[in-house]
């Protein structure tokens, strides 16, 4: 199964452990919650379990979500000629206002 390779369907992995964070949190804040009103020690273990949950697949998505940027770094930053195009059309539109302030 390709899937399984590094590099892979990265998209998938982190939104399959993205929908494993959503869930712990939930969980998390019910258990959380549940104590806080009947201060059972289940509860308090529970939010704390859950709680190191939503720390584990946070880094499982952020390191799914990276491999995905270092795949194609190109659709995420913008070429320089790009940039230096916008820089152009910004200092050009900053000039023109310039020149309608000195005339008026």
């Amino acid at each position: 199964m390709t899937v399984l390779y590094c590099g892979n369907c990265e998209r998938l992995k982190a939104g399959v452990h993205g929908l494993a964070l959503a869930t712990a949190a939930l969980c998390g804040a019910y258990n959380l919650a549940a104590w806080l009103v009947r201060r059972q020690r289940h509860l308090a273990i529970n939010a704390v379990f859950y709680s190191a949950a939503v720390f584990w697949e946070s880094k499982h998505v952020r390191h799914h979500l990276s491999a995905t940027l270092m795949a194609h770094p190109k659709a995420v930053v913008a070429p320089e000629s790009a940039v230096a195009a916008e820089f152009a059309v910004a200092h050009e539109a900053a000039a023109a206002i310039d020149d309608v302030i000195a005339a008026a």
